[in-house]
């Protein structure tokens, strides 16, 4: 077992994996702004107070927060947090008024909030085209080698030679996307369609349940069917196909999120595996103890799942932002203030919600709860 990070290590991977990664995204944000033709009066990384900054020819102030937890874009004209029309708006000059957020055509707005989520994909994407080209990528066909003893597979009948074909109704190209499926649905009924000696069977199958401990003595619990391949096969990535392959394992990322948020919201999964920053902060201090290519595929990961999270149709993020526009469109006509300002301040109530959950998760997975019905006891 490796010894764990420690707090200031810890602390010190936080800011360098989610610093870079929110002024990226906000980044995205300010880029498709300029280039609409809006005024840009603040960039900040972090929240609350300003602790050093300057502002720049263009009269836009960039600043540091103390709060190194997110970070904003603030444009002109922005008066209200559903950056809707206001009559301080309206009262503007007309000359000032135009290069405002609300000013610009629907579709402008629209490119201008998604620009920020788009980025976060875009950074992923090239970390994992990098691993590709120096690595490889896994292209183990589905074809099983081996049935361990007493597992879910040998209780389904699978054996030696068997190809998959799909999995949960899901079709399967390599060993990794049956890993993949198996591994966030420990216990789990599904279905498997092979292939048998040239016929096609469709078997059903309850995954195994396992329990992994990591090098630094996390636990995790997980599904497992029970099988291995023949052998691995990793082939070589070229220079143009690694984008290729990076879009698609994002894609693949990305469904392993709607798969655990959905096992979540089903209740399938328990709300307590949710984590909040001191949980991102812990894994980004262990992975820089693994070494620098951990830590920059934790990197990676974090991007998608900031692009993803954002993308949420919740009011307060940008996919509510872009809800409301896609109802706009719709509409042909705005939704009513009133309306928007009510659904968000329950976007708000919802993530303050949300905060306080996962932290609570993040200070029973450090013992705090333990700690304290200890004593009450």
């Amino acid at each position: 077992m490796i010894e764990g990070p420690g707090f200031l290590l810890s602390v010190l991977a936080f800011l360098l994996a989610l610093g870079p990664l929110v002024f990226v995204h906000e980044l995205g944000h300010y880029l498709a702004g300029r280039r609409f033709g809006v005024k840009v009066e603040a960039f900040s990384v972090g929240f609350g107070r300003e602790i050093g900054g300057f502002t720049d020819r263009h009269g836009t102030r960039w600043k540091f927060g103390w709060l190194p937890l997110g970070g904003y874009v603030r444009f002109a004209g922005d008066m209200n947090p559903a950056s809707q029309p206001s009559a301080e708006w309206l009262s503007l000059p007309a000359a000032e008024r135009s290069g405002t957020f609300q000013a610009k055509p629907l579709w402008q707005r629209a490119i201008i909030v998604a620009a920020g989520p788009i980025i976060n994909f875009l950074v992923a994407i090239l970390i994992l085209a990098g691993f590709a080209l120096a690595y490889g990528e896994s292209r183990t066909p589905p074809t099983i080698g081996l049935v361990g003893p007493n597992s879910a597979a040998a209780a389904a009948g699978l054996r030696p030679g068997d190809r998959i074909l799909s999995i949960g109704g899901r079709s399967v190209d390599t060993f990794d996307d049956v890993a993949r499926y198996t591994r966030i649905r420990p216990g789990e009924a599904s279905t498997i369609q092979l292939v048998r000696e040239g016929q096609v069977q469709t078997v059903p199958v309850t995954l195994g349940t396992t329990t992994e401990r990591d090098r630094f003595g996390n636990v995790f619990r997980l599904g497992q069917l029970g099988i291995g391949p023949a052998g691995r096969v990793i082939e070589p990535v070229g220079v143009l196909e690694a984008p290729v392959v990076a879009v698609r394992q994002t894609g693949q990322m990305v469904g392993m999120m709607v798969d655990t948020l959905w096992q979540i919201v089903s209740g399938r999964r328990p709300v307590s595996e949710l984590g909040g920053p001191i949980s991102i902060a812990r894994a980004s201090g262990e992975q820089l103890v693994l070494g620098p290519q951990a830590f920059v595929f934790l990197v990676a990961l974090i991007s998608i799942n900031l692009g993803f999270i954002n993308l949420l149709p919740v009011p307060m993020l940008d996919g509510g932002h872009l809800l409301f526009y896609a109802i706009e469109a719709v509409r042909r006509r705005p939704t009513d203030p009133r309306v928007v300002e009510w659904a968000f301040r329950g976007g708000v109530m919802a993530i303050l919600a949300l905060m306080v959950l996962v932290t609570a998760n993040d200070l029973g997975s450090l013992g705090l709860w333990r700690g304290l019905s200890g004593l009450i006891g």
